[in-house]
């Protein structure tokens, strides 16, 4: 088995290149008075994110629908997990409202599992971005879904339909990893679905991302990289893992910026339209990019290589 790929600092011992301050501009209290105010759910608070300010200040925000209450447990996530609530109808107007009211350029849509739901949740997610559309038509939309485990077919159809700018799910890390670190999820069910969008819209972009400093190995983490570029997967997001309480998976290291920029580097020159690699990259960080510019890049890479 391959060793990790770079030298192991103490996980009780935080570099200084993952350090932050808190979040003190105008924009960052706007936002979380009015999330407050219409009882919604953002994963920026729930997970804890270390990018909250920053993102929070240009305007770009990640709210977690269907609740706060996950049916799984990850080693690595921090939402909490229990019988979750009903699906709550006006939460897709209240997104709405709330994307309205903060001006917000890009939002990104996700939720906890909802395994006791028929359709995973899909529903949820088709009305929020219905909802989104009608109220706020130049906001580009970018949803983060669960695996919907055995209803795949029918969740990812219907949520494709209502056609977000962006699909993104998380492999989150590498297939060895994946059953004391993700062990509710299968790594190549999560490749399909990401397939699966591309074969229904090929106009949407996809979108997936990993944590480092779970034990991870180089060639492991390139395999990936090539796995996701089989699947079409246009943007990719690297960052680090940190531990959010003492009974999750441990940090088995600290990868430096240097590193990370070697795997930026790496990835790019696989043809990843977008990366964001850095220890402090987070899934949705950055997320609200020039898609204009985007969707250039890729009409022209696609008419080079069919010419």
């Amino acid at each position: 088995m391959n060793a990790p790929a770079h030298p192991i600092m103490p996980s009780s011992r935080k570099p200084d290149w993952i350090r932050v301050k808190a979040p003190t501009s105008p924009a960052y209290h706007e936002t979380r008075k009015l999330i407050r105010t219409l009882g919604l759910n953002t994963v920026c608070e729930e997970a804890a994110c270390p990018n909250i300010g920053e993102c929070w200040q240009q305007k770009h925000a990640t709210v977690m629908i269907l609740g706060d209450t996950c049916t799984r447990a990850c080693a690595f996530c921090n939402v909490k997990t229990g019988m979750p609530q009903a699906v709550d109808a006006l939460e897709p107007e209240r997104v709405a409202e709330a994307c309205a009211g903060l001006g917000l350029k890009h939002i990104v849509i996700t939720s906890v599992d909802r395994d006791d739901l028929a359709d995973g949740g899909a529903g949820q997610f088709v009305k929020v971005i219905q909802a989104l559309r009608a109220r706020t038509p130049d906001t580009t939309i970018e949803i983060l879904t669960p695996d919907f485990r055995n209803k795949m077919a029918y969740a990812v159809d219907a949520i494709v339909a209502a056609r977000p700018d962006v699909y993104n799910h998380n492999l989150e890390t590498v297939p060895r990893l994946y059953p004391t670190i993700r062990p509710g999820a299968r790594y190549y069910h999560s490749l399909r679905l990401l397939e699966r969008v591309k074969t229904l819209d090929a106009g949407i972009f996809t979108k997936s991302g990993m944590m480092m400093g779970l034990g991870e190995a180089r060639l492991e983490v390139h395999q990936v990289m090539d796995d996701m570029r089989s699947a079409d997967i246009d943007f990719l997001t690297l960052g680090q893992y940190l531990q959010p309480t003492p009974r999750h998976a441990k940090v088995i290291e600290f990868v430096t910026p240097e590193a990370f920029n070697a795997y930026g580097s790496m990835a790019k020159a696989k043809g990843f339209l977008q990366v964001a690699a850095s220890p402090l990259t987070r899934s949705s960080y950055h997320a609200g990019e020039d898609f204009a510019t985007m969707k250039a890049t890729r009409d022209a890479a696609h008419h080079h290589a069919t010419a």
